[in-house]
């Protein structure tokens, strides 16, 4: 479920939304474990009663009746200390996944409303794992000042508090240590805090290297250069074991803090209690008491320095990922967008400039109309403006000026979904999950029927080779399709654009990629895909639209040529020398001199 309101840019405010929408378990939990750590700290208090009874009867019967208070509270806190903190952990044990869940859906679909060139310039891997690790973040922050930080501050001022009734020096002095050992405690942490994130920097360079490498193990193997990515990769983790040392070396001087100032807390309170006792400024409970209470405090305060450093990391976590994902899209629903219902299928882009860099326009006020259920090929050399027309189409990108319209209304006025609805897309290397191929092709409609699904397949030419896997359409593609070939990839494509049948279609070099033979068998598919449909082919082999009803020549983001394949070809321009100088039917990358001199004469 999307959220509701804008995601804060805030990390401080991120982390308090979710503490808001949590908020009757978290005060649960915080109340909860108010209660057990204050039990639990009092607990020294009527040992030190105890004592006190202890040393002032004789054992007999009635000492133990004057016994019972003591021991009754004993008892009474140590249970309170069990059932609160119990409590507490249940609250936790029920919100946390909850918490995450709901930090992860509402990234995620901020993600989802990220641009192309947004999602071009980061890595997908890294921008899951800022997913998991934000979610993560705002829970164990959350949890890491009710279950650590909190505790902590109830004992120390529950102990200062009691001692203070029965020996203000006492109460001073662990009052003041507390104060010192926190400050130095996080003054430290805080110290070590680049350190640590260095460390995680380099752990993360790593992981991404070994990733990169695995993802092309294939060119490892073809090229022989196993031992180039061993050494290659070890360089980066080289680099990791400095900075661990690094991290670690300082997280060492914490600890060494905390031993010593612990150290001091024992002998010292032991010290100071033994000369009161024998200045007979306390008696023996408060003794008992005191000590008690020390080794209570040590307990809860030892790793303070550590959990510092993980509170910042976490806080570190939250801020990365909402400096990266937390972002205003650039490509977003205005707010009186309404849905697009294509009924004629034309496309018309007016007077359109556009460029991905807004000083280097690939389009100078562009103008082209394509008319309803007119099937129009795109044609150029790379870098034409082929693929760009389209991604404005599909309203991927937005022009600087100019309109991109269908059926005379402005893309930039509906709903993203609503256009990419009416619109269908088959790319040259089609991507598919790592699921089953009828989960594949039934993702061009999600409530088709299994039967619905065979049908596309059929019409796909794909049914033969789905039936020869051995899951059948149960089968597993692996990721991004990698146990299928490129023509059975493009069948699944071809299939799932079936069960979609949207009025557009756009081909961007479909069939580009695949051998001639793949190709022709897929023909018969696309034409059957193409009919009664608004449908643009990007083009790289001329052979593949010469049937089609018009064809327009690119060059350098202008429209040299438009017309029919028989047309272009008898006027022995552009599209004629284009056709001439065909590879294998392929048009070559770059334009030949003549050709270049031809384009410029003619659009001059």
């Amino acid at each position: 479920m999307p959220p509701s309101d804008p995601l804060p840019t805030s990390p401080l405010r991120f982390a308090l939304r979710y503490v808001w929408l949590f908020r009757g378990w978290c005060l649960a939990a915080f109340l909860f474990e108010t209660g057990a750590s204050t039990a639990g700290i009092s607990i020294p208090y009527t040992l030190g009663r105890l004592t006190k009874g202890i040393a002032a009867l004789r054992p007999d019967a009635s000492a133990t009746l004057a016994l019972r208070g003591p021991m009754l509270a004993f008892a009474a806190l140590s249970l309170a200390d069990m059932v609160l903190s119990r409590s507490a952990g249940n609250c936790q044990f029920l919100t946390s996944p909850r918490l995450r869940q709901r930090v992860t859906n509402d990234l995620y679909a901020h993600l989802q409303g990220h641009s192309k060139r947004f999602f071009d310039a980061s890595f997908a891997g890294a921008l899951a794992h800022r997913v998991v690790e934000t979610a993560a973040g705002v829970t164990q922050a959350l949890w890491a000042i009710i279950f650590d930080f909190w505790p902590i501050a109830i004992t120390l001022a529950v102990a200062v508090t009691l001692l203070s009734q029965s020996s203000p020096p006492l109460a001073c002095f662990v009052g003041g240590w507390a104060f010192v050992f926190c400050t130095v405690s996080y003054v430290l942490a805080k110290s070590c805090q680049p350190y640590a994130r260095k460390h995680a920097a380099a752990r993360s360079v790593t992981s991404g290297k070994v990733v990169d490498s695995v993802s092309n193990m294939a060119s490892v193997r073809l090229f022989a250069r196993s031992l180039f990515e061993r050494h290659y990769i070890d360089g980066y983790l080289e680099a990791e074991v400095a900075a661990a040392r690094t991290s670690h070396r300082f997280t060492e001087r914490i600890r060494w803090f905390q031993h010593v100032s612990s150290l001091i807390l024992k002998v010292g309170t032991l010290w100071f209690s033994v000369r009161l006792w024998r200045e007979g400024r306390i008696d023996v409970g408060t003794f008992v008491m005191s000590t008690s209470m020390a080794l209570l405090v040590i307990t809860e305060a030892r790793n303070l320095g550590r959990r510092f450093m993980e509170f910042f990391e976490y806080v570190g976590n939250i801020e990365n990922g909402v400096r990266t994902i937390v972002r205003a899209h650039e490509i977003a629903d205005r707010g009186d967008a309404t849905a697009l219902v294509v009924t004629r299928g034309e496309i018309r882009l007016r007077d359109v400039t556009f460029g991905y860099r807004p000083d280097q326009p690939i389009f100078e006020g562009l103008s082209l109309t394509i008319r309803p259920r007119e099937r129009v090929g795109l044609v150029g050399y790379s870098g034409s403006g082929k693929s760009t027309l389209v991604s404005l189409i599909l309203r991927l990108y937005d022009p600087q000026s100019g309109q991109v319209t269908i059926d005379g209304v402005d893309v930039r006025s509906v709903t993203q979904d609503s256009l990419h609805e009416q619109v269908g897309l088959i790319p040259q290397d089609p991507t598919l999950f790592h699921r089953t191929l009828r989960e594949n092709i039934r993702y061009g409609r999600l409530d088709a029927t299994d039967a619905s699904v065979r049908d596309a397949a059929a019409r796909a030419d794909a049914d033969d080779f789905i039936a020869a896997s051995p899951d059948g359409y149960d089968s597993l593609v692996g990721e991004r399709g990698v146990q299928l070939s490129g023509g059975q990839r493009q069948r699944v494509a071809i299939a799932r654009a079936f069960l979609k049948n949207p009025p557009i279609l756009i081909l961007d070099e479909a069939t580009s990629s695949l051998d001639s033979v793949t190709e022709k068998a897929l023909q018969a598919s696309l034409e059957d895909l193409m009919s009664d449909k608004t449908v643009i082919v990007v083009a790289h082999r001329l052979s593949t639209i010469a049937h089609l009803d018009r064809i327009v020549v690119f060059d350098a983001g202008r429209v040299v040529e438009d017309g029919t394949h028989q047309d272009l070809v008898s006027r022995d321009g552009t599209y004629a020398l284009l056709w001439s100088r065909q590879v294998d039917g392929l048009l070559p990358d770059h334009l030949p001199d003549e050709l270049e001199r031809t384009s410029l004469s003619e659009s001059a």
